[in-house]
């Protein structure tokens, strides 16, 4: 199985491009078409706008068979844009005169964020009420459609003793070995951020670690995605990640180990970094926005969520039994999850950034 590479900068349609024609129809001001004076919300069409991971480059992802079973019960024709959980944030802001898309999804802290910027309307879909209350906004703007969890990978054949601890990766055998995503443009790469601050106990404490680290840190990267393949073949033997996409990068990369590192005499920890989400504000296709999000969060996609998209259900009340659920189980057993405080970092964000780029020199 193939995932799409998680780039925040660049973005890739598949294909029809969001804001083309319809049908042989051109869209004017989001409403009205030249054919006839038929409304948007009439098309058979819904765009979405993601963050990737769960569209498969071979056609084999989550997204894909969710897409093709929607359009097929519906008649609704799934229009479908990428990129970074940053990008697609900052592109429906900047539409919010004329909006684009009807559903956006992302990882935390941007579905947060897209929430702050009112970019998001109230809708609360089918099922969503089994979704556990973290993984869901409390004013019913967005819910996790796609659980995840936050992880790093390394190379286990280069690696042995393999590395389990942060101080470990300090050692200078690691010089120009370690790569993480950009902090503030890749969620992975936020994630580290939000993982290092509590496992070290603070912002502070988490930037004088990740300072040393510079050392052996071979520099910033807007694609989470594209350091697995470096880890495979041992160009670098450790970077961030999560478990659903490297998960699923596994399939193809034997060489790929997922792990969390903890501090130095402490417990492993990784936290909840799922796909959510919401009904964009003002959406050309508001309604069929809302068919699509109920789709999601069914009983049959949430069940092929692990087995087909190498993730965990968002629904408390499905729990599939296939092989890849089973392994995902196992990588969790001795992990402590933690529940970040995503108030805090929505609020505190380009604070948290601006601080890692001072400590690193970024």
């Amino acid at each position: 199985m193939s995932t799409t590479p998680r780039s925040s900068r660049v973005l890739r349609a598949s294909s029809v491009k969001p804001v083309a024609a319809v049908a042989g129809c051109l869209v004017l001001a989001g409403t009205l078409t030249a054919c006839g004076g038929a409304s948007a919300a009439d098309e058979k069409v819904v765009t979405v706008y993601s963050a990737d991971g769960l569209k498969g480059e071979a056609g084999d992802g989550w997204y894909d068979k969710v897409f093709k079973d929607f359009e097929k019960e519906t008649g609704i024709k799934v229009k479908y844009v990428e990129g970074g959980s940053g990008e697609m944030v900052q592109r429906a802001a900047r539409e919010k005169s004329n909006t684009q898309a009807d559903v956006l999804v992302t990882l935390p802290p941007f579905i947060q964020q897209a929430d702050s910027k009112g970019l998001l309307a109230t809708y609360e879909p089918k099922n969503s009420e089994r979704v556990e209350g973290a993984n869901k906004a409390g004013n019913g703007t967005w819910v996790s459609v796609v659980n995840n969890y936050f992880g790093f990978i390394q190379n286990k054949k280069e690696l042995d003793p393999a590395p389990t601890t942060w101080e470990q990766l300090l050692d200078p055998k690691y010089k120009n070995k370690v790569q993480y995503s950009t902090p503030g443009v890749a969620g992975d790469g936020t994630a580290v951020l939000i993982k290092a601050m509590h496992d070290f106990g603070g912002k502070d404490q988490a930037m004088e670690y990740l300072k040393k680290l510079q050392a052996n840190n071979v520099g910033p990267s807007s694609s989470t995605s594209k350091l697995a393949p470096k880890v495979d073949k041992g160009e670098i033997l450790v970077a961030n990640g999560d478990v659903q996409m490297n998960f699923a990068q596994a399939k193809s990369m034997p060489n790929l180990s997922i792990w969390f590192p903890s501090k130095q005499g402490g417990t492993p920890t990784t936290f909840a970094l799922p796909y959510a989400g919401g009904l964009v504000k003002g959406a050309p296709h508001t309604e069929n926005g809302k068919k699509l999000l109920d789709f999601m969060l069914g009983d049959q996609a949430q069940r092929e969520i692990s087995a087909i998209g190498g993730g965990f259900p968002a629904r408390r009340d499905i729990r599939p039994t296939d092989s890849n659920a089973i392994e995902l189980e196992k990588l969790l057993v001795g992990v402590d999850v933690f529940e970040p405080d995503w108030n805090d970092i929505d609020k505190n964000l380009t604070a948290y950034v601006d601080a890692w780029k001072s400590a690193t020199g970024s």
